[in-house]
């Protein structure tokens, strides 16, 4: 029972990226969807659970949701730029490595030889995993297209790598705080929509189009309600599993996301591209699994 419920955020996180790419709309009118719907989650959590939240807490993990609606908004925009299928190992690899690196220098992580060496090593197989699922067949489109296509995967991994910084905060400042995932979970999604907020108002000003006014913004509060389910059951399994278990089988959302999107979104694929994404994902998977039980 405890390892099912442990595989309930995989699903739901799972499932996010192709709820956004059903309910349509741009990054803008994801990102705040997304957010309203998971602030929702986290009210009434709150109500429920009544955590203690401290002035320290609160202001961290308002930190903490704001970096994330960083890496967010950039993983949305590289869903248009490279579709989610492509989108989602990467991003997953390159969380797990930026989360690692942080671990190691900030809180002291993988003391001693061997545990740094496991580490190191799990990072180089998750580099591996990552450059394998962007690598493209390439023998069944015109040039130009297929030029156009590997522009697009590198405007789209190199703002990934800028999001990872806002992801590598969303992990890293409730750990300052040194608190549980109950009390972070209000102060984060209240980070999360202020910081949606601020990036409203930019793209309003911008382009001169009010995200509030477009419904896709509001359609994508179903996508928010899959965000705070998946982050609600992962304190749950976390505390029924552990955080190793329970982080390590939530990263399963990476397979229900990529091949989600090729199935539901049609985004295509060569049987090359399918064998090279699959050994990507098993790389990053593995990875990930060694980097959760090295302590």
């Amino acid at each position: 029972m405890n390892i099912l419920i442990a595989l309930l955020p995989a699903i739901a996180w799972g499932v996010l990226p192709i709820s956004t790419g059903k309910m349509g709309g741009k990054p803008i009118n994801q990102l705040m969807g997304t957010t309203y719907g998971a602030i929702i989650i986290a009210i009434v959590v709150y109500l429920i659970k009544q955590p203690t939240i401290t002035s320290k807490v609160f202001w961290l993990c308002l930190l903490s949701g704001m970096a994330w609606a960083l890496g967010q908004f950039t993983q949305y925009t590289a869903f248009a730029m490279m579709g989610v299928s492509l989108t989602m190992p990467v991003s997953t690899g390159l969380q797990l490595i930026g989360n690692s690196i942080v671990g190691v220098i900030v809180f002291g992580e993988w003391a001693g030889l061997i545990p740094k060496l496991a580490g190191f090593g799990s990072i180089i197989l998750i580099i591996i995993g990552v450059l394998l699922t962007t690598k493209k067949d390439g023998t069944s489109e015109p040039q130009t297209q297929a030029e156009q296509q590997k522009a697009s995967i590198r405007r789209g991994i190199l703002v990934l790598v800028i999001g990872t910084f806002g992801y590598m905060g969303y992990s890293s400042f409730p750990k300052l705080a040194n608190t549980n995932g109950w009390s972070a979970f209000l102060p984060q999604t209240i980070g999360m929509v202020i910081m949606g907020t601020v990036f409203v108002a930019f793209t309003s000003f911008r382009t001169k189009v009010n995200p509030f006014k477009q419904a896709a913004t509001y359609k994508n509060i179903v996508s928010g309600f899959l965000f705070g389910f998946g982050a609600l059951t992962y304190l749950i399994s976390t505390e029924l599993n552990g955080v190793a278990t329970g982080f390590t089988i939530s990263q399963m959302c990476v397979v229900i996301s990529t091949f989600g999107g090729i199935i539901f979104l049609h985004e295509r694929k060569t049987k090359k591209e399918l064998v090279y994404i699959t050994i990507g994902m098993i790389c990053v998977i593995i990875g990930g699994v060694i980097t959760s039980f090295i302590k």
